[in-house]
C-alpha cells in the first residue's frame, strides 16, 4: 500500500475527529493550549491504536465487528451530541463549562471518532499492509488536522458565540447518522 493511499485513508478517518475538534473549540468548551494538545493528541493516539487493535483481532472476527461498529459509533456520538445540545438549550452553565478535553468525555469522543479505524485495521490485515507504518501515518494526520480544526474553531467561536454548542451537538449526531446510514 502506497503512502498516497494511506494518506487518503488517514484524511478520511480523521474527518470525525476534525468535526468534533472544530465544534469543541468553536463552542469555547475547550480552551487553552493544554486542551488543544489533549484533544489533538488523544484523537491522533486513538486513530493510531485502533487499526492496530483491528489488525490483531484478525480476519476471523471481521464480520462481528462489521455488524455492530456503526451502531456503537452512532450511540456514542448521539449521546455526546445530545448532551451538548441539552447544555446549550437549557443554559446549564456547569455543562457548558465542562471541558471535552478531559476525563470520560475525552475518552468517549476519542473512541467514538476512531471506531472506523478498527475496521480499517481489519482491512489492512486482509491486504497484508504494514500496520505500524499505516497506523503511524493515520495517527499523525488525525492529530495535525484536529489541531488545525481547533485553531479554526477558535476564530469561528468568537464570531458566532456560545450557541455553537447546539451546532456542535447537531454535527456529532449527524456524523453518527452518516456512519449508521453508510453501514445499513
Amino acid at each position: 500500500m502506497s503512502l498516497w493511499e494511506i494518506l487518503v485513508i488517514a484524511v478520511g478517518l480523521s474527518m470525525d475527529a476534525v468535526a468534533v475538534s472544530l465544534a469543541a473549540s468553536a463552542s469555547n468548551r475547550a480552551q487553552g493550549t493544554r486542551a488543544m494538545f489533549r484533544l489533538s493528541f488523544h484523537f491522533g493516539l486513538f486513530q493510531f491504536l485502533m487499526p492496530i487493535v483491528g489488525w490483531f483481532l484478525g480476519v476471523s472476527v471481521a464480520r462481528y465487528i462489521g455488524a455492530v461498529d456503526h451502531w456503537v459509533a452512532f450511540a456514542l456520538l448521539a449521546l455526546v451530541g445530545s448532551r451538548m445540545i441539552w447544555a446549550a438549550v437549557s443554559g446549564a452553565e456547569e455543562e457548558l463549562a465542562r471541558d471535552p478535553s478531559r476525563g470520560t468525555t475525552l475518552i468517549v469522543l476519542s473512541l467514538a471518532t476512531s471506531i472506523d479505524a478498527l475496521a480499517i485495521g481489519l482491512t489492512l490485515a486482509m491486504l497484508g499492509a504494514r500496520i505500524w507504518y499505516a497506523s503511524l501515518v493515520i495517527g499523525v494526520v488525525t492529530g495535525c488536522l484536529s489541531l488545525l480544526a481547533i485553531l479554526l474553531g477558535k476564530r469561528v467561536g468568537r464570531a458566532v458565540g456560545m450557541r455553537m454548542g447546539i451546532v456542535g451537538g447537531v454535527a456529532l449526531i449527524a456524523i453518527g447518522v452518516r456512519i449508521l446510514v453508510e453501514h445499513l
